[in-house]
């Protein structure tokens, strides 16, 4: 019996990268306003958060403070596409680089895994969220969504507590793992249906 060592935080990324890149280099300018199936963002906002933790989550990989909370108008900017783009890369880069995953990061010392799978989970999921408020449709990386999974069910009652996830939806007898997810997270992907 082997124990195979679970895929790298940055190589997941980087496919999570290559899906997100070009929905969000997609979405036009007249869908800014669209509601998202996260309720407290429309597309523009919802950019402006995704693209905020692409950025400080570069920071946490290199055990370096990063401010959450800073709200940074990255739309304001009009080659927010191409900024989104590099800003990826440099995440990859970040979670790539030796020790990125060793040890603890960020201000609660979570284990720097952790922190990597988060960042990992809003790019897979937010992607969906961008897809589905724009008409679109999304397939994440199933290796991804695969190494999500345990994790985010581990840290679902401390999310729902903080008021990062919302309360789960019913789960279809027949959803697939990447609806299970959703679900986990507070989202319904049945209502968001393309």
């Amino acid at each position: 019996m082997t124990n195979e060592a679970p895929p790298r935080i940055g190589d997941l990324l980087r496919s999570a990268a290559a899906r997100a890149t070009p929905l969000v280099r997609g979405i036009a300018d007249a869908s800014l306003g669209a509601p998202t199936p996260c309720a407290e963002y429309d597309v523009r906002a919802l950019l402006n958060h995704l693209l905020g933790v692409v950025v400080h989550f570069q920071a946490l990989a290199a055990k370096q403070p990063a401010d959450l909370a800073v709200g940074t108008d990255w739309l304001a900017d009009p080659g927010w596409r191409d900024r989104f783009e590099a800003e990826t890369e440099k995440l990859v880069a970040a979670w790539s680089a030796p020790g990125a995953e060793e040890g603890t990061t960020g201000s609660m010392s979570l284990p720097a895994r952790t922190v990597g799978s988060m960042v990992l989970l809003d790019l897979t999921v937010h992607a969906w969220d961008l897809a589905r408020a724009t008409g679109r449709s999304f397939e994440p990386d199933p290796a991804a969504v695969a190494g999500l999974v345990e994790e985010v069910e581990r840290m679902a009652p401390m999310a729902r507590k903080a008021g990062v996830f919302g309360e789960p939806a019913e789960l279809p007898g027949d959803a697939t793992v990447f609806e299970r997810l959703l679900v986990t997270t507070g989202r319904d992907p049945r209502a968001w249906e393309g």
